[in-house]
């Protein structure tokens, strides 16, 4: 690929330091992604400017004015504290006409609410588990058609924000507990759904037309009880807690005859059913009889080097260079409507 003006947007209290010299694990942790990133670019001979977004697009549209790069390479996961807001960023850059990576505005905001990407997912006949949704501010019963353990979570926050153990409920009283503690630790409304008992499967998936997926990747929560295997923050980010516990991710292994081309359809599907575009991360359960159920579909998943994405992605021969290559190159082939008005 040749050398490219690569505009890489963060959070502007992400902005990474020049070196890691000097910071702690825990301090390179809050960065990695947006460190990796940019450091890797560089490293593949573009000229990159990391941007920082706080809560106005004033310094962006100028970064895109004056310096006018060929892609910007999007990190953002939030806008004003908001996380749904990311989309309504990657909207000004389609209305500046600025290819950009990642995902489109609509794949974005389906994905990102839970509930109508379920709906759609039912509709397209995807397994995914039976839900309900309990509105923030509103009464609500207690859905009967669902059956014990349940699970909750925020409706609209990702990154595991508000699921812990105590998200799997077994009786009346603890799940009204925990839909009252969703709605106000992250002001949003409340996710029930059928907890899944069984292994837990991530696929990556890349492209916007032609569609490719890397290998299954497996959460494995080592010594954890069965019941306590969900993937909380905990889980995901605490260092010590995974090696307390064993808990890891790697390739797959020992799945059922024809499970990898079934999950690899599967992805495909659910992919083009939420409009998605760019690359993402799909996850899954499978229960011990084999049959398996989506739980979310990530645009935009962590792209730090050493986490699933990558290593699905390096299993198959595209080290972490070509991976931000072609991820860059998908934004810029990418169709949006600007494009096509051109044509």
């Amino acid at each position: 690929m040749k050398p490219l003006r690569v505009l890489v947007l963060m959070h502007e209290s992400l902005v990474p330091p020049d070196t890691l010299k000097g910071y702690s694990e825990r301090e390179i942790d809050e960065f990695k992604t947006e460190y990796d990133v940019v450091e890797y670019l560089r490293k593949s001979g573009h000229e990159v400017r990391a941007l920082g977004l706080g809560d106005s697009l004033t310094d962006l549209r100028a970064a895109i004015m004056e310096w006018k790069p060929d892609v910007a390479f999007n990190l953002l996961e939030e806008f004003q504290g908001i996380v749904s807001y990311d989309q309504h960023v990657v909207a000004f850059l389609e209305l500046m006409r600025q290819p950009y990576t990642g995902c489109n505005p609509r794949g974005l905001m389906i994905s990102r609410d839970k509930a109508l990407s379920k709906q759609i997912l039912a509709y397209h006949r995807i397994p995914t588990p039976r839900f309900a949704v309990l509105r923030r501010g509103q009464r609500y019963r207690v859905p009967a058609k669902l059956k014990f353990p349940l699970f909750v979570k925020s409706v609209s926050e990702d990154a595991s924000l508000g699921i812990s153990q105590a998200s799997v409920v077994h009786d009346v009283d603890h799940l009204k507990d925990r839909i009252h503690f969703i709605h106000d630790q992250t002001r949003s409304d409340a996710l029930v759904e059928e907890y899944i008992e069984g292994r837990e499967f991530y696929v990556g998936v890349m492209g916007n037309q032609r569609l490719q997926t890397f290998p299954v990747w497996e959460l494995d929560f080592g010594t954890l009880p069965e019941l306590a295997g969900i993937a909380t923050r905990k889980v995901k980010w605490d260092r010590a807690y995974q090696k307390k516990h064993g808990i890891r991710t790697a390739a797959a292994h020992a799945l059922p005859d024809g499970m990898p081309g079934y999950l690899d359809k599967l992805t495909k599907r659910i992919y083009r059913a939420l409009s998605l575009s760019g690359y993402a991360r799909i996850d899954f359960r499978m229960r011990p009889d084999g049959s398996v159920f989506v739980l979310e579909a990530n645009a935009n998943p962590n792209l730090s080097l050493g986490e699933d994405f990558a290593q699905s992605a390096r299993v198959t021969g595209v080290d972490y260079g070509e991976l931000l290559g072609r991820i860059m190159r998908l934004g810029m082939n990418y169709q949006s409507p600007w494009r096509m008005q051109d044509v």
